[in-house]
């Protein structure tokens, strides 16, 4: 048997953060398409089950197109079965009240378990609430002769994540004769172990929806044997990936040099790409020159889907050749060393400032 875990598809995202309105547009409607194409693989690679780990959609306000397309999906293939849990952004409930639900959809929603089996495999899962989610592993009840899987939305321990959601002491879900604990919620690929018998899973969202997201997104591909040993392997499935990229500046760095150093990072990254640049490192105190970024863009924006570059980089500064320098930024310089209580690095931007003050240039801050 063949088993899908994704989670976190977000579908109805605005995305107006990042993109302007029309882009955002179009990724909401390839966002979309990743359903298809994730039913598509599917059918292709002998899938019998899709878990959906909660957040199939992203907000309240739902458009019909969206659940329209999704139901015609489900309903053209009767011999995959569909498992969604309820995520904290499917506010609504998943499709609550728009369809009659299909026989080969589940629906985990709701304070208690829920089970799905198909031969020796069961599949349980529950909606986290308030009142539930610190005691929910206790009455959790699993057949020590079944392979177990268990699907749950929520924050962990150790791992960065959203706060506003339930977080589960995966310790108290050790022991319970679970074989693969299907997560969502964490937007990045987690594989760890569980226990002597089980692994704990986030699969990550199938496509980044922001600089946040970056890196190879897709769902995890269950292959389980006659006997319920699961096999799982990621398998990288976004139509665009984002690159999230820091660029080393030194202070003897020309702006061609620093063009040529993006172009060699993003020499194998695909024109359907989103790009984002951070520039870091000194520059130099005594040639104080903005880092052109709008030269920058000019250069890469037509190369992908989206590019933009932020500059993290500071000055270095050689106070030593500041020790007899009577000028009045000498003795900005040399009172500004002497401040204990600030850190190097906002020394650093305090006199790239009050040097380009001194000089009379406009500040950008």
């Amino acid at each position: 048997m063949r088993i899908i875990h994704c989670a976190d598809l977000h579908l109805e995202s605005p995305l107006k953060n990042l993109l302007d309105e029309s882009k955002a547009k179009d990724r909401r409607d390839e966002i979309l398409d990743n359903f298809s194409r994730l039913v598509d693989y599917a059918v292709n690679n002998d899938v019998s089950i899709i878990i959906f780990a909660g957040d199939t959609f992203d907000r309240k306000s739902t458009r019909k197109t969206p659940i329209r397309r999704i139901f015609e999906q489900i309903s053209e293939h009767e011999s995959i079965n569909f498992v969604f849990l309820k995520g904290n952004h499917d506010k609504r409930g998943v499709f609550e009240g728009e369809y009659e639900i299909p026989d080969n959809v589940t629906l985990i929603q709701g304070p208690e378990w829920t089970k799905y089996e198909s031969g020796n495999v069961v599949i349980k899962g529950v909606e986290l609430t308030e009142d539930n989610y610190k005691d929910i592993a206790h009455s959790l009840v699993l057949d020590p002769g079944k392979c177990n899987i268990v699907t749950l939305h929520c924050g962990a321990a150790n791992h960065k994540g959203e706060k506003k959601v339930y977080e589960i002491n995966f310790n108290d879900l050790k022991n319970k004769h679970i074989d693969y604990l299907a997560l969502g919620h964490i937007h990045k690929y987690i594989r760890e172990q569980l226990d002597d018998r089980g692994v704990f899973v986030y699969p990550g969202c199938l496509e980044g929806r922001g600089f946040d997201e970056a890196g190879n997104k897709g769902f995890v591909l269950l292959d389980i044997d006659e006997e319920g040993k699961i096999i799982d392997t990621f398998v990288p499935f976004a139509n665009r990936i984002i690159y999230r990229l820091e660029v080393e500046v030194t202070p003897n760095d020309s702006m061609r040099d620093i063009i040529d150093k993006i172009s060699d990072v993003t020499l194998d990254i695909k024109n359907k790409d989103l790009v984002e640049i951070i520039l870091v490192g000194k520059t130099n105190m005594d040639d104080l020159v903005d880092i052109d970024v709008r030269r920058i863009k000019r250069e890469f924006s037509d190369h992908f889907y989206f590019f933009r570059v932020k500059d993290h980089t500071t000055v270095e500064v050689d106070y030593a050749s500041f020790a007899n320098d009577r000028s009045l930024k000498g003795e900005f310089v040399r009172l500004l060393e002497r401040q204990s209580d600030v850190s190097d690095e906002d020394k650093s931007i305090i006199v790239e400032l009050g040097i380009k003050a001194l000089r009379g240039e406009n500040l950008d801050i």
